[in-house]
């Protein structure tokens, strides 16, 4: 019985001991990003009398099976699904954002209204040479602003362009980095096993540890789907369920990025296509999508202007009785300038007037093209297009980030360390700790009286 009741006592202390260090070990470590509340995992441990009848039991105190992480599988999915979808929505706001700026700062919209201008100012004196010169300036400047918009968007693409290969790149390393850690936690399990008093040991814990943060940190580029193994390891598919796998066990597989002759850039798995819904690569891709067609309406709109402009410049005379002449070249916004600087070319006059015509035929019907045409308008259309797309995101991202934030918050307090908990733990394991102590006191008290009574 005494030699029961000391290690009994002394199991006790052992377990409390170990208890004391996890808690140490979570106090220590309540700041650290990543780190899951643990716990020590006690279990009796009884033995069969060896001295008194078959059927008793001899009590032999506690053991410590392993360390328990406080981690909810289904709630660190939904945080890292719901954070994925909220960098989603921040890439897509950032990337759209700047193509908002590229094409309001380039001031093309200001800039129609001034060339329209000036030419209804030059049908009031057709053969004024100060008014053509001011139709030309404003030429001038509205091909200038094309140019600064084209040149704007073409630099924010190449800036999408490396953060979708950033991306790419770092969604391989952090692949990498979770194939090492998934064989770790294999050969773990595997020395687990054949040590039938360690379930759970405080290195797989920290191993675990890791493991999720790599899956969280992969979900901020990408979304993923996750399967744990029962040796701990992480198995990732990306782009959802049906995506291909990114990482089985300690193998991996390599992702890449193909840019299109638009600009914009498609991903692939080997050979398997990629489509993601979720991370900042899913949102730069989309705002490349968005910037593409930017693009493409800018053009459509240089190229108009440039057309309604020429084609009637054919109809009618210049300055010195000629038919006039093109007035812009280029077809694309980056395109787009003047294909001459003088304004006597500008063919205000009908066609066969004679030489310093003041007549503003020609130009009434180059004013009346351009109206029907209406520069202006189409291009306050891409703007609101494009603000209206910024709104938007912002919208959808503002309530993406709301879910992530309950759902961090969720996993917060389960998984998190609560400091005046843990303050409360450790005067309860010390108490044990001195009480197992007691425990051995008291068994060595006896034994001694037993010798002292022979």
């Amino acid at each position: 019985m005494t030699s029961n009741l000391l290690s009994i006592g002394a199991s006790g202390a052992r377990a409390a001991q170990i208890a004391l260090d996890v808690t140490g070990q979570n106090i220590a470590n309540a700041s650290t990003d990543g780190y899951v509340r643990r716990a020590a995992n006690n279990v009796e441990l009884v033995s069969p009398s060896g001295w008194s009848a078959p059927n008793d039991i001899s009590l032999a105190g506690v053991t410590v099976s392993g360390i328990t992480r406080n981690a909810d599988i289904y709630t660190q999915a939904e945080v890292r699904r719901t954070a994925s979808d909220t960098a989603r929505g921040n890439a897509t706001v950032t990337g759209l954002t700047n193509v908002e700026t590229a094409v309001e700062n380039s001031g093309v919209f200001t800039t129609i209204g001034n060339f329209q201008n000036a030419l209804t100012s030059l049908k009031q004196t057709p053969n004024d040479t100060s008014l053509r010169a001011a139709v030309m300036q404003a030429g001038s400047a509205m091909t200038s602003a094309f140019q600064i918009a084209a040149t704007s968007l073409s630099s924010t693409q190449q800036d999408l362009q490396g953060e979708i290969g950033d991306g790419v790149s770092q969604v391989n390393t952090l692949a990498s980095q979770l194939a090492t850690i998934n064989l770790k936690l294999s050969t773990t399990a595997s020395a687990a096993s054949a040590d039938a008093g360690s379930l759970t040991t405080s290195d797989r814990a920290s191993l675990m540890d890791k493991r999720d943060q790599l899956l969280g940190q992969i979900s901020q580029y990408a979304n993923v789907a996750t399967t744990l193994n029962s040796d701990g390891s992480a198995n990732v598919n990306l782009g959802g369920v049906s995506g291909p796998p990114l990482v089985t066990g300690a193998t991996t597989n390599t992702l890449s990025s193909t840019t299109a002759s638009d600009g914009t850039v498609s991903l692939a798995m080997g050979t398997a296509p990629v489509t993601l819904s979720g991370g900042s690569i899913a949102g730069q891709q989309a705002s490349l999508t968005k910037l593409n067609q930017i693009s493409t309406d800018l053009d459509s709109l240089a190229a108009t202007i440039a057309n309604t402009v020429n084609t009637q410049q054919a109809n009618g005379a210049d300055l010195s009785g000629t038919t006039g002449a093109a007035l812009f070249s280029g077809t694309t916004a980056a395109t787009l300038s003047m294909a001459t600087t003088d304004g006597s070319k500008i063919a205000a006059a009908a066609a066969g007037s004679v030489a310093n015509s003041n007549d503003a035929t020609n130009l009434t019907a180059l004013s009346s093209a351009l109206s029907t045409a209406n520069p202006a308008g189409t291009m306050n259309n891409i703007l609101y297009d494009i603000s209206g797309s910024v709104k938007t995101a912002t919208t959808t991202r503002d309530t993406l980030k709301t879910l992530s934030d309950a759902a961090a918050a969720s996993l917060s307090s389960s998984a998190g360390v609560d400091l005046n908990t843990e303050a409360v733990n450790l005067v309860r394991f010390q108490q044990a700790f001195q009480a197992s102590g007691k425990v051995m006191q008291t068994a060595s008290d006896i034994f001694t009286t037993m010798l002292n009574l022979k």
